[in-house]
C-alpha cells in the first residue's frame, strides 16, 4: 500500500499516535506524518504510507493555514495553556492597538522557537531539556507570515487565522504578540485547516479510519505534484534515470524547459518521479519507485 491520507487529528493524541494507528490499520510498517501537531492542537495531518514517505519533505515544505485563539495577559513556560503560568498581567491595550500589533507580524520575520519544541540541539530535543529544567538560547529563524485575518476580539481573547511558511510556531507568534503589547500572551486553541493542498474539509478523522475505508481515502503519490507538467518517456530512458544517469537525448531534452519540474511517467502510465532539465540533460530529482 502506497499513498497519502489526509487525516483529521483530534485533540488529546499525538501525531505519532496517529502514525501508529495508521500503521496498524494499513498493516504497513513504513508510515510517517508530514508536520507535527501538538497533542492539544487539532486539524490537518497528512500521513504518508509506503513509498509516499519519500514525499514527506515536499508536503512539509508547503504553506500552512491555522485558526488560533490567543489569550492576552498570561505567559506560560510552554507558550500555551498546557504550561506552567509564569506571569499574569492586566491587558490595557485597545482593540486598535491589538489589531496593529498582530498585523505587524505579516511578512518575512525572524522567530525564536519555543523551548517546548521538538527541535534538536546537540542531539537533544528542546522539550527534553525544558523538562529537565534547562533553558538554552535559541537562534531566531527566518519565517514568512503571508496573511493574518482577525475574526474576533473579546479581550483577553483574540481569534485569528494565519497563513504561514514551514517552520512557523504559532505558540511563539502568540507569545511575541503578547510581548509587543507589554502584557504577555499564550496560545489558547489551535487548529490547522490546511497544509498546502490538504484541506480540513477533505480530511477523515483518524477515529473513523478503518481497514474497510482506508483504500478509498488513499491519495496517489503523484497528486501532490499535480501542478507539474506530465511527460511520458520511453522505458529505456526511465531505466537510465533510475540509475542516476543524466539523459542527453536531444528529442527528450527538447520537451523540457529549464527552471521547471516535471512529473515523469513510463509507457504504462506509472508515476516514476520528478525530473528537471540541467545544463547536461534530463535528471531525476526524486524517484517514487
Amino acid at each position: 500500500m502506497n499513498g497519502i491520507i489526509n487525516i483529521y487529528k483530534p485533540t488529546g493524541i499525538t501525531s505519532f499516535d496517529v502514525v501508529r494507528m495508521v500503521r496498524k490499520i494499513s498493516n504497513v510498517k513504513k508510515v510517517g506524518h508530514a508536520g507535527t501537531l501538538d497533542p492539544e492542537a487539532s486539524g490537518v495531518l497528512p500521513v504518508c504510507i509506503g513509498k509516499a514517505t519519500k514525499a514527506i519533505d515536499y508536503i512539509m515544505g508547503d504553506f500552512k493555514i491555522y485558526e488560533t485563539e490567543l489569550k492576552l495577559g498570561v505567559i506560560t513556560d510552554t507558550y500555551d495553556k498546557e504550561g506552567k503560568i509564569l506571569k499574569e498581567s492586566d491587558v490595557n491595550s485597545s482593540e486598535e492597538e491589538i489589531i496593529q500589533a498582530i498585523n505587524s507580524f505579516v511578512g518575512e520575520i525572524k522567530q525564536v522557537p519555543p523551548m517546548y519544541s521538538a527541535l534538536k540541539v546537540n542531539g537533544k530535543k528542546l522539550y527534553e531539556l525544558a523538562r529537565a529544567g534547562i533553558e538554552i538560547e535559541r537562534q531566531a529563524r527566518p519565517i514568512t507570515i503571508y496573511q493574518i485575518d482577525i475574526s474576533s476580539i473579546n479581550i483577553p481573547f483574540v481569534k485569528f487565522k494565519v497563513k504561514c511558511s514551514k517552520g512557523t510556531y504559532i505558540r511563539s507568534l502568540c507569545y511575541d504578540i503578547g510581548e509587543l503589547l507589554n502584557c504577555g500572551g499564550m496560545m489558547w486553541n489551535l487548529q490547522r485547516i490546511a497544509t498546502g493542498q490538504f484541506h480540513l474539509e477533505d480530511t477523515i478523522n483518524i477515529e473513523d479510519l478503518n481497514t474497510e475505508n482506508i483504500n478509498e481515502n488513499l491519495m496517489p503519490i503523484e497528486k501532490i505534484f499535480q501542478g507539474n507538467t506530465k511527460i511520458t518517456i520511453e522505458d529505456r530512458f526511465v531505466k537510465f534515470l533510475l540509475n542516476g544517469v543524466v539523459v542527453k537525448d536531444k528529442a527528450l531534452v527538447s520537451k523540457f524547459q529549464e527552471d521547471l519540474i516535471y512529473s515523469i511517467y513510463n509507457n504504462d502510465n506509472n508515476f516514476i518521479g520528478i525530473a528537471d532539465k540541467s545544463n547536461e540533460g534530463i535528471r531525476l530529482i526524486k524517484s517514487f519507485i
